[in-house]
């Protein structure tokens, strides 16, 4: 039988230096799924990478041994020993791990509660799993079903109502350390979702100066162009870097764009007037030793989460309504995991039984020798019809368990009870039986 397991860490249990080790850029998420995907013990594998999570998603035939290759995979990637990063991740099996993705999608699980950049970062990752090859049934349907709890999380409640986000978070922070925004020089490093949201919610404050650098060129120019900036090329970062009051960066750089001695250039330059950086990026983009530059201040990913804080209260009373969906939703895909393996599960539970009642006969065949072969078929008759009686039961309560939503872990307890999986006859099956008295003996004839 198929295991689904979830691992990783997040916000949660990682610090940002952590995280931003383990974060999987798309190239690197796929390099990791090809990883997973080559052991024996890993049919299907998804990887979910965000600034504030990195989580794989598996169906295995083995939990165990599955989830130390998959432990194996992301230490390699972070280049730490394995006994250093299980500290900080967390490992769900099951129903259990089905249930964490419905929640990360929904949004009910991340740092800012009920943000809607995390739909979108489920779909890219599970796209990019298909792309890959990495994904079969169950992996379809659980992030499908995902995908679709989040849609009703945010169509039926308000759990994201006001439009919070990191990106909006951010300006907060910005605002609150700053105080008016108008008339501030804004540069924005990157041109990617977190950019625009970024963008949206600076203009929304009175921003009209905005400036966008990025890689790609083209890309700096069409987000520019949507909310009235320029576009500036990265090589002219650090001639930006000195009118700039505000720099928000959010790339998928896997290393330092602003490090600390050109940003001490530069604060020269300034005359070290106050120059705020907000790095919302994982692995972050500004060198954190850049806090230690005269009128420099830096935040971080991790600062957003005092924002957060403060705007959880109203979306709590939202999520009591958010877990009822995901729960409804979950129960759907929990009845049809379960409906997989219901009929094979009794196909192998009669089998089995079958096994027990041959090995038995044949182990006692000797001590029959004093029966007729009529008397010998109707024992092993008996033998079967009573293996048959004692599974009548259980079969009929199996195959209605596909139509309940405790369907999945009905047949998953039932196969380990009888060693289903193990493809070896269950400890202690062999017995012995004891000799038939003659008739004589039996009615003192």
């Amino acid at each position: 039988m198929s295991d689904l397991l979830a691992l990783g860490i997040s916000h949660k249990t990682a610090p940002l230096e952590l995280r931003e080790r383990l974060a999987l850029t798309e190239g690197r998420a796929a390099g990791v799924l090809n990883d997973l995907r080559s052991h024996a013990q890993v049919g299907e594998a998804a990887a979910i990478s965000t600034c504030n999570r990195t989580e794989l998603y598996l169906v295995v035939t083995e939990a165990v041994e599955a989830e130390n290759v998959a432990l194996g995979a992301l230490s390699r990637q972070a280049g730490i020993r394995p006994t250093e990063l299980i500290e900080s991740l967390y490992s769900y099996r099951g129903i259990e791990a089905a249930r964490h993705l419905y929640r990360v999608a929904a949004g009910l699980d991340s740092m800012i509660l009920g943000e809607a950049e995390i739909q979108g970062q489920v779909k890219r990752a599970y796209e990019l799993a298909l792309v890959e090859g990495a994904t079969g049934a169950i992996l379809n349907r659980l992030f499908r079903g995902a995908l679709a709890a989040g849609k009703r999380v945010r169509g039926e409640t308000r759990i994201g109502e006001g439009g919070i986000s990191v990106p909006s978070a951010a300006v907060q922070l910005a605002t609150r350390t700053l105080g008016d925004l108008t008339g501030r020089h804004v540069l924005l490093i990157g041109a990617g979702e977190t950019a625009e949201l970024t963008a949206r919610a600076l203009t929304a404050r009175g921003v009209e100066t905005v400036f966008v650098a990025n890689r790609r060129y083209d890309r700096a120019i069409g987000l520019a162009e949507r909310f009235g900036g320029s576009a500036v090329r990265l090589e002219d970062l650090p001639a930006q870097l000195e009118i700039a009051d505000i720099v928000v960066s959010s790339t998928n750089s896997p290393h330092h764009l602003v490090e600390r001695e050109e940003l001490e250039l530069v604060a020269a330059a300034r005359d070290y007037r106050p120059l705020l950086l907000i790095d919302l990026a994982v692995p972050r983009d500004i060198d954190p030793s850049c806090r230690e530059v005269t009128g420099v201040v830096v935040r971080d990913v991790d600062d957003v989460q005092t924002i957060a804080d403060r705007n959880a209260t109203g979306r709590e009373v939202e999520s009591r309504g958010a877990e009822v969906i995901v729960a409804a939703e979950l129960a759907r895909f929990e009845r049809w995991l379960g409906s997989l393996e219901v009929l094979p599960t009794v196909a192998s539970l009669r089998v089995r039984a079958d096994e027990i009642v041959s090995r038995v006969l044949a182990e006692n065949i000797g001590r029959f020798d004093d029966l007729s072969h009529e008397d010998q078929v109707r024992i092993e008759a008996m033998a079967r019809s009573i293996a048959s009686r004692l599974l009548h039961e259980p079969t009929l309560r199996l195959k209605r368990a596909a139509e309940e939503s405790d369907a999945y872990q009905q047949v998953a307890a039932l196969r380990e009870l009888f060693g289903l999986d193990a493809g070896t006859e269950p400890e202690g099956a062999g017995a012995e039986v004891t000799p038939l008295r003659r008739r004589s003996e039996r009615t003192g004839d």
